[in-house]
């Protein structure tokens, strides 16, 4: 059963802009993935950029407070940024070789981390043309409150 955004769940424009430009190291985004662990939670990497419209409706979904307050119990998230190709895209193969672009890419991984949604970690590419019910009802299909 999934939870339905009400009337205070609304986004604003112009989008947030997530990504900082940071390098991140396949060691980093494994720590990361391991302090998640560590803590009982899902890991959830998303591969964007702040140029991207639909790397920023997904995030301003992902700060509507229903969304966040279900996201920040059973999750951490780390938001890498791509830049214009030219930074962190090595990191993809880590999750899917045969990824060469296209943002944003979410993937959710289990409580002992494996992969949830490979097959549908493109989804969010197209993110405007989903409604913020239909980007979170993405989230809950893979989630599972702790």
């Amino acid at each position: 059963m999934n939870i339905i955004l009400d009337s205070s769940d609304f986004h604003s424009s112009p989008h947030p802009e997530p990504y900082s430009g940071a390098l991140v190291s396949k060691e980093a985004l494994e720590e990361f993935v391991k302090k998640t662990l560590g803590q009982n939670k899902q890991p959830i990497v998303i591969f964007g950029a702040n140029w991207c419209p639909d790397a920023r409706l997904l995030e301003g979904v992902m700060r509507l407070p229903t969304v966040k307050d279900f996201l920040e119990r059973s999750t951490n998230i780390l938001n890498i940024d791509v830049g214009e190709y030219e930074i962190n895209t090595e990191l993809f193969k880590i999750f899917d070789r045969n990824i060469q672009d296209g943002i944003p890419r979410v993937f959710i991984m289990d409580r002992k981390g494996k992969n949830l949604n490979l097959k549908a970690n493109d989804t969010m590419r197209k993110a405007r043309e989903l409604s913020a019910q239909d980007i979170f009802n993405y989230f809950q299909e893979f989630i599972i409150e702790a």
